[in-house]
C-alpha cells in the first residue's frame, strides 16, 4: 500500500508573508483614505445646502416669500405659526425627509432671511463650529458654494 500525504494547510511562513503584505497595504492606503473624510463632509454640507435652497425656492413659489429668520428652516417641514403664515403650504412640507438635516458635524444649519448676501443666507461654521477658518474648518455658505 502506498501512503498518501494530504497536508493541504498553510505553513506558518506563508501566513506570516500574507500578514506582512496586508500590513504594508494598510500602511500605504490607510492614511490616504483617512484624509478624505474631511473633504467628504465639506462636500456633503454643500450638497445639503443646495437641497435646502431648492426647498426654499419651492416654498417661495407656493407662498410668495421665503420663511423669515424667526420661522427658520423649520418652516420647510412644519407650517409656520409665527410671522407671515403661508396660505399655500404644501402638505408634508418641502423636504423629502420631513426633517431639517444637521450639518455633517452634527450642528444645525444657520439661516437668515433676509440675508446679508441675498434673499436668504444658509451656512454652517464647519468642523470647528466657529466663524471663519480654513481647510477642514472652513465655513460652508449658500453664497459661496463651489
Amino acid at each position: 500500500m502506498k501512503h498518501v500525504n494530504n497536508n493541504k494547510g498553510f505553513t506558518l511562513i506563508e501566513i506570516m508573508v500574507v500578514i506582512v503584505i496586508l500590513a504594508l497595504l494598510a500602511a500605504l492606503v490607510g492614511p490616504k483614505l483617512m484624509g478624505r473624510t474631511d473633504d467628504a463632509k465639506i462636500t456633503d454640507a454643500r450638497v445639503q445646502i443646495k437641497n435646502l435652497e431648492t426647498a426654499l425656492k419651492l416654498y417661495k413659489l407656493d407662498n410668495g416669500s421665503y420663511p423669515t429668520t424667526e420661522q427658520g428652516l423649520g418652516a420647510l417641514v412644519t407650517k409656520p405659526t409665527v410671522g407671515v403664515i403661508p396660505k399655500s403650504f404644501k402638505d408634508g412640507g418641502y423636504l423629502e425627509s420631513s426633517k431639517i438635516p444637521k450639518d455633517p458635524w452634527g450642528n444645525e444649519y444657520l439661516y437668515l432671511s433676509p440675508g446679508e448676501h441675498g434673499d436668504y443666507d444658509i451656512f454652517t461654521y464647519g468642523s470647528d463650529g466657529t466663524k471663519g477658518g480654513e481647510g477642514k474648518d472652513i465655513d460652508i455658505t449658500s453664497w459661496d458654494t463651489k
